[in-house]
This record gives C-alpha cells, sequence and structure tokens, in this order.
C-alpha cells in the first residue's frame, strides 16, 4: 500500500453528497482499492458532522 491523496464521496443523508477533497488514503499498488486509517475516518466523521444537510452537495478540503 502506498499513501496517496484523492478525491471521495460520502452519502450525508437520504438528499445530500460530501466530496472531500484532498483525502489522505492508502492505495493498493496492484488494483485500484484504497483504505481510510483509522484517524483520518475519525476525521472525516467529524467532518460529516459539521457540513449542513441542507445542501444537495457539499464540497469540502480534507483538515487533519
Amino acid at each position: 500500500m502506498q499513501r496517496a491523496t484523492t478525491d471521495l464521496p460520502f452519502k450525508h443523508s437520504d438528499r445530500s453528497i460530501v466530496v472531500i477533497k484532498n483525502l489522505p488514503v492508502l492505495m493498493c499498488e496492484n488494483c485500484t482499492g484504497y483504505s481510510l486509517e483509522d484517524a483520518v475516518m475519525a476525521t472525516v466523521e467529524h467532518m460529516l458532522d459539521v457540513v449542513d444537510d441542507a445542501a444537495e452537495l457539499s464540497v469540502v478540503k480534507y483538515a487533519a
């Protein structure tokens, strides 16, 4: 696995999607698979908690 950054969408509610830009991931060198470290996922969960769910689409930059 190699470290990389990417933009990923997360379904925030039935009517909203949040795209997180520059998200640090661990990419598989042999396929397109990726995983998130526990600390990164905890930050993502916090970011999703504070996003306005009234918007259909939100784009936010990852901040550790």
